[in-house]
């Protein structure tokens, strides 16, 4: 859906520019008249090649379905990396949207709460992102598509110190690449 507005937009203002172009005031100046045409050696066959016109073109990056948020976050219970029954549903999601763009590749992010000691969140956020990535190739995803890094609690989305921001923080996400 978002898609088609896009391309329904760059349409509507690529077709204000052309018309906003053709209505331009000519400067008033000496009139001169215009150039010969150029005279071809090659018989004439009446068919003359149209002018062809710029394509629109419609951002595909990887870099703009991450902005657009495109593959969603998956998060977990305390200390764990088992898929919740919720997170199953959204990583199905994601899988049928990887496997549809076979252009691009994936790094799974790995993420945990503050607490505990920085070696072991790192641990834990490894655990995470291998999780989320053994469910996806279970789904059919190329594993070879498929990069796992852990920041541990280093990047939190949340700096809370209470359950609920805590929660926000345990999480895997997932970012397309070229």
């Amino acid at each position: 859906m978002q898609r088609r507005r896009l391309i329904f937009v760059l349409i509507l203002v690529f077709s204000l520019l052309l018309i906003m172009n053709g209505c331009k005031k000519k400067e008033a100046g000496p009139k001169t008249p215009p150039p010969a045409p150029a005279v071809s050696e090659q018989p004439s066959t009446g068919w003359t090649p149209e002018k062809q016109t710029e394509q629109l073109k419609v951002e595909t990056t990887a870099d703009y379905y991450n902005k657009q948020g495109v593959l969603k976050r998956i998060h977990f219970e305390t200390n764990k990396w088992a898929i919740l029954p919720e997170a199953r549903e959204i990583l199905k999601k994601n899988a049928e949207w990887i496997m549809a763009h076979p252009e691009f590749k994936l790094i799974i992010e790995g993420h945990c709460d503050e607490r505990n000691t920085e070696a072991y969140n790192l641990a834990l956020g490894e655990r995470r992102a291998n999780s989320a990535k053994e469910f996806l190739v279970g789904l059919g995803v190329p594993a070879s598509k498929i990069q796992t890094v852990s920041y541990g609690e280093n990047k939190p989305l949340c700096t809370d110190h209470n359950e609920e921001c805590w929660q926000q923080n345990r999480r895997a996400e997932f970012l397309l690449t070229e």
